[in-house]
């Protein structure tokens, strides 16, 4: 309405001034990146070869005219590069070579990663796997360094120039590489990292965020395993408020109880005595030494926690077993039931002698045929709690129960002692030989002869259309969606909140302050590992964050692994800023309400993963691993989280076969589906199809050996196969956990593809 009142010289105008403010505000961000205001520059060097050399690469980045370098105290191989004359300052870290956490912890933060490439061959095969595994996640902004190759011939080493331009073209099409062999070609690397545009990240920007520069580990009175841990770092992302909860990459959810604000180590007005030398420009800071009590002296407080406004760290609700049952009958309800009774009370003849107790169970001949139907019903439904709670008690069965319903397993597989025997290549054999099964006859199993299909099959039920017919979101939830939250409208709850994020300043630490955070209960592991030399990265939680719920993720399958995946095997999730391990289900990806049930991860189509897990606000990046028995993590899938919704129907559908016997016009007479005349007469309602299109319904059973006679929409072929579908929602298993074992490094070749297992065909 506004827009139709302008005319169209203020039209003109309106355009050009929004274009102004969007040039002013990434000029600001260029020069706030670096600058006095705004944190350091943190650039994290990756090296993608193993005879990328690193220290050659950063010594010459030292060795900057009328720079002051300071060593860092965190990390090995580190330090902070300050410019006064240029106004700006670096820091620059080293993720270890081949510590896969390390390198993607130190991505999520790094405003520019510096890729060190090999004069040669540029990336090896564990600089392939690490590439894949950062382009999934979210690359920000990077360069492309080339040290050394100054020992090859000026010839050779134009064509080896040539021939790694052209090989990085796929990964980085307009990519510029940097030799790096002079003072001058480092001048200009900075120059490119300070100057170009950032590359923003969705999930850092929206939450504030910091690496750890010192940490201090205060143990509490009660043990020595838990106590505060005091984080110095500069702020990221978002004003930090000392209320809300922090996630340690990797450790877990944490409160805060302090924030304190002590003297910027890396300070631009660095006091420098005239006639230094270079190499006493050089400050090694040493935590347990003066200059960490110099700074204790001008610690100022920030902020204190208010417990009335604190997050909780709740992160499931405590259901309670008596919820929802009835309460103590009240007279008016006792007087009722007993005069019922006396209503219902019958005259039976008896033997002399008989008891009370003994005629209760004497039956009379009109009523034979009811008692044997509600004898069926109550063993039918002793069957089905039976197996709910086998599905509650133990996850181990559940999944053998999901075996035999999917597939028809040999008996020398079902032989525990065999199966401890079995040698890895024969188990991935299997595996190979099921997934093929099930790309040859989705959801096709065999009808077991030993156990009437009405109580095999008693959870399943049949659908007119899969895609039309109604299906009650919270009908039959299991015990653990008691434990979970749920939004009554997730994407406005989104909506609103990041709206809150942009528009309304919070109070707390701003974006470029130096602070420390005073992180409560947190065990020894986590300062154990930051001082063997690994990254150390916060993020504060938004409202909600901590709490369990049912995510679902967007994946589609790596091109660099063909292992077959089933469904509910134990993955490794990056998922944003956490990593947690989880049993998902596989779904597909459809625009109904109903989404059918995926038994493998299939490398052709985009699958939907269902999990338990900490609320996260899209958009996210996921990652998807599987560890090996050797230690490794291969990646197997990439994509994004797609919402947080546990009222997302996931349908396993099961095709019973069978084979037509006799063929008349429309009718026929087909076998093998059932093997007795009472499950004929319990499924004659469920719709036939056919693998040719053909759809039917059962008229009558004939005979009592399973034969039935079936009418269709028009004449059979003697090799088509009749088919009836059942449906049964599934639920993911409740296996999160927070803790990832570290991978092994992953096994380098010359060669720029990954190294692979050899493949039983």
């Amino acid at each position: 309405r506004r827009l139709r009142d302008l005319n169209r010289v203020d039209r003109r105008h309106q355009a050009l001034q929004l274009r102004r403010q969007r040039k002013e505000a990434v000029l600001a961000e260029k020069r706030n990146l670096g600058g006095r205001d705004g944190p350091p520059h943190l650039v994290v060097a990756v090296l993608l070869h193993s005879r990328a050399a690193a220290h050659d690469t950063l010594c010459l980045l030292q060795s900057q005219d009328s720079a002051v370098v300071r060593a860092d105290e965190g990390r090995a191989g580190g330090f902070a590069l300050l410019c006064p004359r240029l106004k700006q300052r670096w820091r620059f870290v080293t993720a270890q070579a081949g510590d896969l956490h390390a390198v993607l912890d130190l991505a999520k933060v790094a405003d520019s990663l510096l890729f060190i490439l090999d004069p040669v061959d540029g990336w090896d095969s564990a600089g392939e796997h690490c590439l894949s595994c950062l382009f999934a996640q979210g690359l920000p902004s990077y360069a492309l360094a080339v040290p050394g190759g100054t020992d090859l011939p000026p010839k050779k080493r134009i064509d080896a120039r040539k021939k790694l331009s052209k090989s990085i073209e796929k990964r980085f099409p307009e990519a510029k590489l940097f030799p790096l062999n002079t003072e001058q070609e480092s001048s200009l690397l900075l120059r490119h990292l300070s100057s170009q545009k950032q590359r923003h990240l969705a999930f850092r920007d929206r939450r504030a965020h910091l690496l750890a520069h010192t940490a201090e580990f205060v143990p509490s009175q009660d043990s020595d395993l838990v106590g505060t841990l005091k984080v110095s770092g500069f702020v990221r992302g978002q004003t930090l408020n000392v209320n809300s909860l922090v996630h340690i990459v990797g450790h877990g959810d944490f409160q805060v109880s302090q924030v304190d604000a002590p003297p910027d180590p890396l300070s631009l007005n660095a006091r420098v005595v005239k006639g230094q030398k270079r190499s006493q420009d050089m400050e090694v800071q040493d935590g347990s030494g003066n200059g960490a009590d110099e700074m204790e002296e001008d610690v100022k407080v920030l902020m204190k926690a208010d417990p009335s406004k604190q997050e909780s760290l709740q992160s499931e609700v405590v259901p309670d077993p008596m919820e929802g049952e009835q309460t103590w009958p009240t007279e008016e309800e006792l007087q009722e039931a007993e005069d019922s009774l006396k209503a219902n009370r019958r005259v039976v003849k008896v033997p002399k002698g008989t008891s009370k107790y003994q005629a209760a169970w004497i039956v009379d001949d009109g009523e034979e045929g009811s008692e044997k139907d509600d004898e069926d019903d109550d063993m039918d439904d002793d069957l089905m709690e039976e197996a709910v709670s086998q599905e509650g008690e133990s996850s181990e069965e559940e999944a053998g129960e999901e075996e035999s319903e999917t597939m028809t397993v040999s008996e020398c597989l079902r032989d525990d002692q065999y199966d401890e025997k079995m040698e890895e290549d024969e188990q991935m054999l299997e595996r190979y030989k099921q997934e093929r099964m099930d790309e040859m006859f989705p959801d096709e199993v065999d009808t077991p002869r030993d156990v009437p299909a009405r109580v095999r099959f008693q959870k399943y039920r049949g659908l007119k259309s899969f895609r039309t017919s109604p299906w009650d979101p919270k009908e039959n939830l299991p015990r653990d969606y008691a434990r979970i939250f749920q939004f009554q409208d997730f994407s406005r709850t989104r909506k609103n909140l990041f709206r809150q994020i942009e528009k309304e300043e919070t109070e707390g630490a701003l974006v470029g302050w130096y602070v420390t955070l005073h992180v409560c209960n947190v065990p020894v592991s986590v300062m154990e590992s930051f001082k063997e030399g690994k990254p150390l990265v916060l993020f504060s939680l938004l409202p909600h964050e901590q709490k369990m719920s049912v995510l679902n993720f967007l994946v589609h399958r790596h091109p660099g692994n063909t292992e077959p995946v089933r469904a509910k095997e134990e993955l490794i999730f990056h998922c944003g800023f956490r990593r947690f391990r989880a049993s998902p289900l596989f779904s597909q990806h459809t625009s109904g309400d109903k989404h059918k049930l995926e038994r493998f991860l299939r490398p052709d189509a985009a699958l939907v993963v269902t999990v338990y897990a900490p609320i996260t606000f899209p958009p996210a990046s996921v990652l998807l691993f599987k560890q090996k028995s050797n230690g490794m993590h291969d990646l197997i899938a990439t994509g994004s989280l797609l919402s947080v919704d546990p009222d997302r129907i996931v349908i396993k559908r099961l095709v019973l076969s069978g084979h037509p016997f006799k063929i008349f016009t429309k009718t026929a007479v087909v076998r093998y589906m059932f093997f007795n005349r009472e499950d004929v007469m319990w499924f004659k309602p469920v719709e036939l199809r056919t693998k040719w299109g053909r759809r039917g319904h059962i008229k009558e059973p004939l005979g009592t050996h399973g034969h039935m006679k079936c009418h269709f929409d028009g004449q059979l072929k003697s090799q088509d196969t009749v088919l009836l579908n059942l449906y049964k929602r599934v639920f993911p298993k409740w296996t999160y956990d927070p803790h990832v074992p570290e991978p092994v490094p992953w096994v380098r070749s010359e060669s720029t593809l990954p190294e692979r297992e050899v493949e039983m065909e």
